[in-house]
Order: structure tokens, then C-alpha cells, then sequence
């Protein structure tokens, strides 16, 4: 009996991992696919294609299903300067990663030193 319910629970666990891979992997694909992996400027035009296409997809989903959806809110910032400061501050980040890695590396090993003496 334990022996079935593990294999079971193997099986669940795989069939959730395909899945859950499969999602991940068309999401990936549909993402270099509306050019959002390329250049900054591929982005931004995937972007503005985006904000002409879901305004007019979602009224028509809510009509078609019989929700009222209050007005979207209007934004005074360009989410694709935001985001492109993000990347950089997170590729800044990671590109300092390896010396900062070294350096507490450094000092952690004189703590150590330290403590043993």
C-alpha cells in the first residue's frame, strides 16, 4: 500500500511539473515571439502594440461575460523607461557580484581567523 501511494505521488508530482514547465516554456516562447526578449526598441514597440490591443480585448470580454469594469487609470510615466532602469540597475548589480563576492569572502575568513586565535 505505501509502496502505491509514493508512486502516486511520483506521478502527480511529474504531471504537475510537465504542465507547469509547459506554461513556462509557451510563455517564454510568446515573449521572444512579440519581440519582448530583443532590443529596447523591439520592447517598446511589443508594448505599445499591447496597450492598443487590451483595452479594446478586455471591453469586449466584459460585455461578452456582463461585468462593468471601472475606467484604467492613466499613467504619466513610460513603464518601459522604468523598466529599462530596472535591468540596468539589476545588471550593475550583478555585474559588481563576483568582486563584492570576493571581498566578503575576505573579510569573512579574518573574522573566522580572529575568533580562532
Amino acid at each position: 500500500m505505501d509502496v502505491l501511494h509514493t508512486a502516486k505521488s511520483y506521478s502527480s508530482f511529474y504531471q504537475r511539473f510537465v504542465i507547469k514547465g509547459g506554461l513556462a516554456g509557451a510563455a517564454v516562447y510568446v515573449a521572444y515571439d512579440q519581440g519582448l526578449l530583443g532590443s529596447g526598441t523591439q520592447g517598446a514597440e511589443a508594448l505599445k502594440k499591447a496597450q492598443a490591443a487590451l483595452p479594446p480585448a478586455i471591453q469586449e470580454w466584459t460585455r461578452y461575460i456582463g461585468w462593468e469594469l471601472p475606467p484604467t487609470p492613466r499613467f504619466d510615466f513610460s513603464p518601459s523607461d522604468s523598466w529599462n532602469k530596472g535591468v540596468q540597475t539589476v545588471m550593475s548589480a550583478l555585474s559588481v557580484a563576483p568582486a563584492r563576492a570576493c571581498e566578503y569572502t575576505v573579510e569573512g575568513w579574518k573574522f573566522v581567523k580572529d575568533l580562532v586565535k
